[in-house]
């Protein structure tokens, strides 16, 4: 588990309450410090047990390339509210969310997408659907099916229990221990135990199923005529880095390996992580006006 950089928020950020045909989200919004944003906007989701801080480290930086950028919470995260009806959470629901979102943000004109863990396959159900025209779309940290390996055991072992006892269980035996174990400090895991269990226990062991469950859509990702960056880092314990470059292969994508990063780019090499995304939007919508 990583740890989002974050005491207060830096110059240019702002929480939001964003309100659409969907629901309300709570966002963090980024608007250049300086100038004005010019270029196309971004909408950042994060993966099963994060939030809208796991970019706090990133948003500053991608907004002084001249964009708004915005991280949210997805439905039954942190602070957006969700209802207990499991049918909210499944990829494809959360997937409409998205297209909810982007086209809230960016009024009618394509916006970068960027999907983190669990927020890739929900990001691609958006992508897939077709309801709204991206200017990009990176998958971070994100495989081409089902999660393996430590973080796939973790979540079975979650849904043997209630959904209120697999949470505890989760924090209490992995999430808590591997926060101090790497020298958290303490107020900050205070925020990860807050954040952990504001999440809506029926929202999380739906998502965990969808995680665990999840088949392989590339080919019909491959039907989408959109620009495709897949970005993770050298170390990711989530899907194997190898699982990561074979897909971006199969999509035709750009692919970055971010140095010494694991599971969470945007938190572990902030710098590189927002160098690329820059990088790859900027060529992104060249394309688009050539």
């Amino acid at each position: 588990m990583s740890t989002p950089r974050f005491l207060t928020l830096p110059p240019g950020v702002r929480a939001r309450r964003l309100e659409t045909a969907a629901g309300t989200f709570a966002a963090l919004e980024a608007l250049p410090v300086s100038g004005i944003a010019e270029r196309m906007p971004a909408l950042l989701v994060p993966g099963l047990t994060g939030s809208k801080e796991d970019f706090l480290a990133v948003l500053q930086t991608l907004a002084q390339s001249g964009r708004q950028v915005v991280a949210i919470d997805m439905r039954g995260q942190f602070e957006t509210g969700g209802p207990d009806d499991p049918s909210a959470y499944t990829c494809a629901a959360l997937g409409n969310d998205v297209d909810a979102l982007a086209q809230l943000i960016g009024r009618g004109e394509p916006v970068h997408l960027v999907g983190h863990s669990f927020g890739g396959l929900v990001t691609r159900e958006a992508v897939i659907d077709g309801r709204t025209k991206f200017a990009s779309y990176t998958m971070m940290s994100t495989g081409p099916a089902a999660i393996v390996g430590p973080r796939e055991q973790v979540g079975r072992e979650m849904l043997t229990r209630a959904p209120e006892v697999g949470l505890e269980r989760m924090w209490d035996t992995h999430l808590e221990p591997e926060a101090l174990s790497a020298g958290v400090p303490d107020e900050i895991v205070a925020f990860l135990r807050k954040r952990f269990f504001a999440n809506s226990p029926v929202g999380m062991s739906v998502m965990t199923k969808e995680i665990l469950a999840a088949r392989d859509r590339c080919d019909e990702l491959n039907q989408v005529d959109v620009a495709t960056l897949v970005l993770f880092g050298e170390h990711d314990d989530g899907w194997p880095p190898m699982a990561q470059s074979e897909m971006a292969d199969r999509l035709n994508a750009d692919c970055v390996v971010v140095p010494g990063a694991a599971h969470s780019p945007a938190v572990e090499a902030p710098e590189t992580t927002a160098a690329a995304l820059i990088r790859f939007w900027t060529a992104a919508e060249a394309n688009l006006r050539s």
